[in-house]
């Protein structure tokens, strides 16, 4: 018997680019030091193609309907737009440690307690642990369902078997990184390995029907460790964001073909596991400092759901050459953007100063509606006055120091109302527009950074 050809290629580990030799520098991505040398088996072709399927009105197309299984998680609802889809795939991606493996079970337990569709079994795959080892994380957290079944397994080959056998209604692959087939002779991790297992479990699962969480890891630049290609072939992402040392985390989805993108949901990480922030905005606020400089509240709107922020600035005296500029939680280069406008337009000498930002609670925001809140946090800070503890403020602002409108001014106002603030700082264009708002709350529109400092101080 003759036997099959080993190839061997150096691909790149950040974007599957492949090379025959080995290179420092991708030409593709741009990363260094990230090829890695490869075998691959040559498969012999054949002429035999795949089932034909011939062109139809779409109009005749039976089905369409998103018959929707709801997780029994309001947060997690929220972020795939109403539940998984049968025969959809779902990748979620985060730091180590961040609750990936907690959210999964957390969410199959609720399923199979929750759910009266279809088959009723549901299956958590893990290539990372034995099944004692999730039956401990499984008690701490109330996992304990008997249709709930635990696979230890790393061929996607025997997964597969498994899940045609057991007909779930949803797999978890905990995590993709693990899985291999024996139809490539890398090893697992590797970008070919999770290229084709995150492929045939999507074949599989749009063949057969059952809904597949895979679970990845992220590199240290924060992206899903993999080709690129992988975030394509899904069809839902989701990011778990929160530092280990925060008990809050953030889930967002930055694709989603069965809902909208940029929503996210918010949890809380307990002894007991994670747990649902049904109102984030009064959590993100609980801690917020009286009578202190440098602290302003916005309204930031997450997908569909507004959220009040506290945006808190530190600027103090540089004691060397080059100052500091520190942000966490928002685009530094935004930042830098409006100490220049703050310099130019309204005289403060301010580009020589150190300056930190932080936005409370753990949340990245990254929309230009909140320029007017930062640039007065700067400002309190600057000039040591704190604002007035019942003003929130939102508006984008331009080079020319103008403040721009902002789209969805009702859902920010009624926000900022539910929780009690009585004044709000906005766009003098959005004030015209509001007109007829007649809730408890004051609007104050201003057109500029200069008339803004003029309302705060």
């Amino acid at each position: 018997m003759k036997k099959s050809k080993i190839l061997s290629q150096f691909v790149c580990q950040s974007c599957g680019n492949s090379s025959p030799r080995w290179l420092g520098k991708c030409p593709g991505c741009g990363d260094w030091n990230t090829y890695v040398e490869e075998q691959q088996e040559k498969r012999k072709t054949t002429s035999k193609s795949g089932p034909l399927s011939e062109p139809i009105p779409i109009t005749e197309i039976k089905g369409g309907n998103e018959d929707r299984i709801p997780t029994g998680n309001t947060e997690l609802d929220r972020v795939l737009g109403g539940g998984f889809v049968p025969g959809s795939v779902i990748l979620v991606g985060g730091d180590p440690g961040i609750g990936k493996s907690t959210l999964a079970l957390q969410m199959l337990n609720n399923i199979s307690t929750t759910s009266g569709k279809g088959n009723s079994n549901l299956l958590y795959v893990t290539g990372e642990e034995s099944p004692e080892q999730v039956k401990i994380r499984a008690e701490r957290t109330g996992v304990a369902r008997d249709s709930v079944y635990v696979l230890s397994a790393t061929s996607v080959e025997n997964i597969i078997k498994e899940i045609g056998s057991l007909s779930p209604a949803l797999a978890v692959i905990d995590s993709i990184q693990t899985m291999y087939t024996d139809e490539l002779a890398s090893a697992p991790g590797s970008v070919g390995q999770i290229r084709e297992c995150t492929a045939k479990l999507m074949q599989h699962a749009k063949s057969k029907g059952p809904a597949v969480f895979l679970i990845g890891h992220v590199t240290k630049e924060g992206a899903i460790a993999g080709p690129k290609v992988l975030e394509h072939l899904v069809d839902t992402v989701l990011y778990f964001e929160g530092g280990k040392d925060h008990p809050f985390r953030i889930l967002r989805a930055v694709k989603n073909r069965f809902g909208s993108t940029n929503e996210i949901g918010v949890f809380e990480m307990t002894d007991g596991g994670l747990k649902e922030v049904r109102n984030p905005s009064e959590i993100f606020l609980s801690e917020r400092p009286e009578g202190a400089s440098g602290s302003v509240v916005t309204p930031s709107i997450e997908g569909t759901r507004p959220i009040l922020v506290e945006i808190q600035a530190l600027v103090s005296p540089c004691g060397f050459g080059m100052p500091r500029r520190t942000t966490i939680g928002l685009d530094n280069n935004r930042v830098s953007l409006l100490l220049a406008v703050l310099e130019k337009r309204a005289g403060l000498q301010i580009l020589g100063q150190d300056v930190f930002m932080n936005v409370a609670g753990g949340v990245k925001i990254e929309e230009p509606a909140i320029d007017l809140a930062i640039t007065m946090a700067l400002v309190s800070s600057f000039l040591n006055k704190p604002v007035d503890p019942g003003v929130v403020v939102f508006g984008e602002i331009g080079l020319a120091g103008e403040i721009r409108g902002v789209s969805q001014i009702e859902m920010r106002l009624n926000e900022a109302e539910k929780l009690g603030f009585n004044k709000c700082v906005i766009p003098k264009i959005n004030l015209d527009r509001v007109g007829s708002y007649d809730n408890a709350i004051t609007l104050v529109g201003v057109d500029s950074v200069e008339s803004a400092i003029e309302e705060f101080f």
